[in-house]
């Protein structure tokens, strides 16, 4: 089942699809038609820049939605692509819109829900404007960030996992966070 808001969508609205590492989801300039739900994995969303560099404007990893915004453009603005195997739930953009003017209570989540997402994203790039490794990765545990394993919280927080390693050996020796098991950290009281 879905988080919410999409809980409450009809189980026709949505469809499970495993993807390989390394496979495109959609390209940009495609039309959109689903707005997606990571289960397992981690997708990147990638555009090239006009010198034709390579750039990540997001990362979604399990438990996470993306591509919210093709829920209103007709085009997806990126190309979406698996980092490893993923699982999906695929979200028909349609059946979502359908039921937004349909349910005036179904819109308002789907409004917060979207409004909590800019939030979140603006405090990922504050997060990410922290110069210091250590402060940044305890930045991103107090936000409790670190879910999955080290190496996607380095991802999402914008270092190496060798330079959030290091931050958080850091962080036990000045006893800020406390080591609970291999890659398990807490913030310590």
């Amino acid at each position: 089942m879905l988080p919410d808001p999409f809980s409450r969508l009809p189980l026709s609205a949505t469809k499970h699809i495993g993807y390989q590492a390394d496979e495109c989801i959609f390209r940009m300039g495609e039309k959109t038609d689903a707005v997606f739900f990571v289960i397992r994995g981690e997708v990147h969303l990638r555009r090239y820049t006009q010198n034709g560099d390579l750039i990540t404007i997001h990362r979604a990893f399990s438990n996470q939605y993306f591509a919210e915004a093709s829920l209103f453009s007709d085009n997806y603005h990126c190309d979406a692509v698996t980092v490893q195997n993923a699982d999906l739930i695929h979200i028909d953009r349609f059946k979502v819109l359908e039921l937004i003017k349909a349910d005036s209570d179904f819109a308002l989540q789907v409004t917060s829900f979207l409004a909590k997402q800019v939030q979140d994203y603006r405090r990922l790039l504050e997060l990410r404007s922290i110069r210091s490794a250590k402060d940044r990765v305890y930045a991103g545990l107090v936000e409790g960030w670190m879910k999955d394993s080290i190496t996607s919280f380095a991802s999402q927080i914008g270092l190496t996992h060798e330079a959030t390693y290091r931050a958080l050996s850091q962080l036990v020796r000045s006893k800020r966070v406390a080591k609970l098991a291999r890659g398990k950290y807490q913030i310590a009281f």
